[in-house]
């Protein structure tokens, strides 16, 4: 099981704790209200259902005594419900009687120290999040809430909790952690590199940045070829110092490689989280993307993905539809995506999956000679024929755009009386039209076709309930900035996020379809 907290708790029958008495409830009774958003979460959610899922995290024999699971969930719930910290949902649930009632415990019941709810995140992580928003939805489609005749598909971008240094300042940064991991295993190899360090210093000051950039590129090279040189101690499974060498090691190697090769992007901007990227939406920012999937009838989200900034949106969409169709064993019959849908690969992985695409298409380039489409394929790929009825001559590979160049010879070009339609600058060059084909154009053409009939209108028009569902996520649950750091943390926290959005939209729900079903 995924985890990024460590710490042991043991499950223990305890159903004393728990119990309330003819008192509680006549608290509760007289001071809860009527009405309640709380209510309506308790009524549509059973979450009792949860507690197979949450104690497979705990140990039967070892550790503390763990308060009840389903109430560590249910902390977890409110502190994305009202967008608490760990410390202030504890002095909510402390003095807040709706609160008290929500986690079913008596008054007199001592809630435990805030920390506690860090080592319950640990003790699930990234796998124990999906599957407890996973079960959720499961309830939904037992609840006969969520259909499958149309999914909704849209991103929006995370701002990573970091602080992004210069570039000098994150090369010393990295340096200085590698130094100090490399002291556990050869303190003098260490001191000599601090020696260096101060040195550098020295002789770097008043010169260029560029100058001070390539000196501690140089001395962060040397460090990290030392520290791979390293023996491999004996107790390489159970040395914690070690591992964290070889992840700071490695976070290092990435960064000389970004400075090698500038022009590759995905450059790593942070060591405090080595995995944010810097990506473009609207404006340039440092985080990732959270990719969302949408049942378009009951606008519950039925899927949910991390991507570093300026991910595949286009790939992540068919695992979006892969992950949900395997996790419930559904069909989902139409899928709506924005722009970044018109991929070649996708489009040909959804009709795979037999998955009906909405997309809007790119527009076919206008200009003053004839279109790459006017151009006919022949049966057998190897050849194209111009609107003049002449066969192209060569053929090429295109691997980088997924297609092959066509060809013509110049002395075809020169003579054909379509030239000047044809070519913008005919009679120069070393061969005569070139003609691009896409390996998936039966997919663009089978796209394009779709978004000129009434169906694919009709869908577009449903489309906006996705972006007003990341809305929901970014702005108000707090979903536009990571909590934590790494990927899978913050997909740990949004996938929480997802699970809070759903219970909030299943209490909105037509009350005749709404009914809790008991696992």
């Amino acid at each position: 099981m995924a985890s990024y907290l460590g710490g042991i708790a043991m499950l223990m029958e305890q159903p004393w704790r728990y119990r309330l008495t003819e008192f509680d409830h006549k608290v509760f009774d007289a001071i809860v209200p009527q009405e309640h958003l709380l209510i309506d979460v308790d009524r549509v959610i059973d979450w009792s259902s949860f507690t197979g899922i949450l104690e497979e995290y705990y140990s039967r024999n070892r550790g503390q005594p763990a308060i009840l699971p389903v109430i560590m969930l249910k902390l977890e719930f409110l502190r994305y419900m009202y967008n608490l910290s760990d410390r202030q949902v504890m002095e909510r649930a402390d003095t807040d009687m709706i609160f008290r009632w929500f986690l079913k415990v008596p008054i007199s019941f001592q809630l435990p120290d805030a920390s506690v709810l860090s080592k319950f995140r640990g003790r699930l992580g990234t796998d124990g999040f999906k599957r407890v928003f996973s079960q959720l939805v499961v309830l939904a489609r037992q609840s006969g809430l969520v259909k499958d005749r149309l999914r909704l598909k849209d991103a929006t971008h995370v701002i990573a909790n970091i602080a992004v240094p210069p570039v000098i300042k994150l090369i010393a940064q990295i340096r200085d952690r590698l130094l100090k991991d490399l002291e556990c295993f050869d303190p003098e190899l260490a001191t000599g590199f601090r020696v260096a360090v101060e040195s550098l210093r020295e002789s770097c000051k008043g010169a260029t940045v560029a100058i001070q950039l390539e000196q501690r590129v140089g001395l962060l090279a040397d460090v990290v070829q030392a520290a791979a040189k390293l023996p491999i101690p004996v107790d390489v499974e159970t040395n914690v110092a070690w591992h964290n060498l070889r992840e700071t090691l490695a976070v290092a190697q990435k960064i000389l490689y970004d400075q090698a090769n500038p022009k590759e992007g995905r450059r790593t901007v942070s060591i405090v989280d080595s995995e944010a990227r810097r990506g473009q939406h609207g404006d340039w920012y440092d985080g990732y993307v959270v990719d969302v999937m949408m049942d378009a009838d009951s606008e519950l989200i039925t899927e949910i993905q991390v991507l570093e900034a300026g991910g595949d949106e286009a790939k992540s969409a068919v695992e979006l539809i892969r992950n949900e169709q395997s996790t419930h064993g559904n069909k989902i019959e139409q899928f709506s995506i924005d722009g970044a849908g018109f991929n070649g690969k996708m489009l040909r992985a959804c009709e795979e999956l037999d998955v009906a695409v909405i997309v809007p298409p790119k527009p076919i380039p206008q200009g003053s000679v004839f279109p790459n489409t006017d151009f006919a394929l022949s049966e057998d790929g190897k050849t194209v024929t111009c609107p003049a009825g002449e066969q192209s001559s060569y053929a090429q590979d295109d691997k980088r755009k997924n297609g092959t160049i066509f060809r013509f010879k110049r002395e075809q070009c020169d003579s054909c009386p379509l030239v000047a339609q044809c070519m913008r600058k005919p009679g120069t060059g070393a061969f005569g039209r070139s003609v691009q084909k896409n390996d998936y154009q039966g997919e663009y053409d089978r796209a394009r076709a779709k978004a000129a009939t009434d169906e694919y209108q009709a869908v577009r028009r449903e489309h906006p309930a996705i972006e007003r569902k990341l809305n929901d996520i970014a702005n108000h649950h707090k979903g536009r900035r990571a909590r934590y750091w790494t990927r899978a943390k913050v997909a740990a926290q949004q996938f929480m996020t997802a699970f809070t959005v759903n219970a909030k939209r299943m209490t909105k729900l037509p009350t005749e379809e709404l009914r809790t079903v008991t696992a």
